[in-house]
């Protein structure tokens, strides 16, 4: 049977924690890893009636893109439905985990479900991640090169953007001395010795940086590794918030708006004067994506999708581009199906395990 531990793990294959925004609360919110579980309910957000729901269906772990907890709790005596729903869940002992913004920043998570939904090709970032990625060199004898390149690729590294096993590496000559107490690969004690060297070197994103060095070490046929991590303020090519992507050919603005209306669900879309007749690149964000704006326009999107723009927001397209306000749950209605699909996998490790999409409406806009 499965643990929380193991939604987890695979959960943060698919969203690296290192992702979320400063002021996200993304992960395991209620419950203990290692409670044992048979099924997970996934919903867009937590609330009482997502509790009672996953309760009656007997999930142990309730899975949501939003945190029920976004702040710190000063007191659980259910004056807000906030507390209600944390001891609601607490009482049915069962386990809370969001998967917010780490998801919004990953090339393949919500933005691309937008674009998917829409039928956009050529996704690209709309504003890549920064500080995000490092670079380890090491040095090694060449006849073992290969397998400290393989180790290390296979830790995770050398992968930029759409391109992976990426690295670099330069013939050369390192120079030792054993001292007292060393066992030298080769050498000998109290003697310096000269040996020919690979310099290896690759890029690595933060978060793989310590699991690309442990493989590298466990690899490496010296006692002492010698190795450099260098942090860098290279831009992640396929991290980092919004997208744009492209039709094959442009859209009509009226079928525009029928499309996103049929695609995500929504009842209504609140737009700026379109700036043309016709739709070709567009440039989105699920969820709030007014900061964005000025990415959008600079990238020529012809509109900029996303929700929770402001009246006086309306107003800073300079008409170079059209605004097209759906909703933030519409934005996002399909990311909890989503996220199913890919805990599923874990059907094949777990033959009796269960990943749930949940029936409650949890949209508390309602549009007359």
């Amino acid at each position: 049977m499965p643990q929380i531990q193991h939604i987890i793990d695979a959960l943060e294959r698919i969203a690296p924690p290192a992702l979320q925004e400063d002021y996200d609360n993304s992960g395991l919110l209620v419950g203990e890893p290692h409670t044992e579980i048979q099924k997970v309910l996934v919903s867009l957000d937590v609330t009482e009636e997502v509790v009672e729901e996953a309760r009656s269906c007997g999930a142990g772990l309730i899975v949501s893109h939003h945190p029920i907890v976004f702040k710190p709790l000063s007191s659980l005596t259910g004056k807000n439905q906030v507390e209600r729903t944390v001891m609601a869940a607490l009482r049915a002992g069962i386990g809370l985990y969001a998967i917010h913004t780490n998801l919004d920043n990953v090339a393949h998570g919500v933005n691309a479900m937008m674009c998917r939904k829409l039928g956009l090709e050529g996704m690209k970032v709309l504003r890549p991640a920064a500080n995000t990625l490092a670079k380890v060199v090491t040095f090694v004898p060449h006849g073992h090169a290969e397998a400290v390149r393989e180790a290390m690729f296979s830790a995770g590294g050398g992968r930029i953007g759409r391109y992976d096993e990426c690295s670099f590496s330069l013939a050369g000559e390192g120079t030792f001395r054993a001292g007292k107490g060393a066992q030298p690969y080769v050498g000998q004690p109290d003697e310096r010795h000269h040996e020919g060297e690979t310099r290896i070197e690759m890029v690595v994103e933060r978060w793989n940086l310590s699991k690309v060095i442990r493989g590298m070490k466990s690899a490496h046929p010296y006692e002492e590794v010698a190795h450099d991590a260098v942090l860098l303020d290279n831009l992640h090519p396929t991290a980092g918030s919004g997208g744009v992507g492209t039709f094959a050919e442009p859209m009509p603005w009226g079928d525009f708006v029928d499309r996103v209306k049929s695609a995500f669900g929504a009842p209504m879309v609140r737009h700026t004067i379109p700036t043309k007749n016709t739709v070709q690149k567009v440039a989105l964000c699920g969820g709030t994506g007014s900061f964005l704006l000025s990415d959008a326009m600079r990238a020529g999107a012809d509109v900029f999708l996303s929700s929770d723009f402001k009246y006086h927001e309306f107003f800073a397209t300079e008409g170079q581009i059209t605004i097209a306000d759906i909703g933030h749950a519409e934005a996002e209605s399909g990311i909890s199906q989503w996220l199913v699909d890919q805990l599923a996998d874990l059907k094949d490790g777990f033959p009796n395990f269960a990943v749930l999409l949940s029936e409650v409406r949890t949209n508390p806009i309602h549009v007359s």
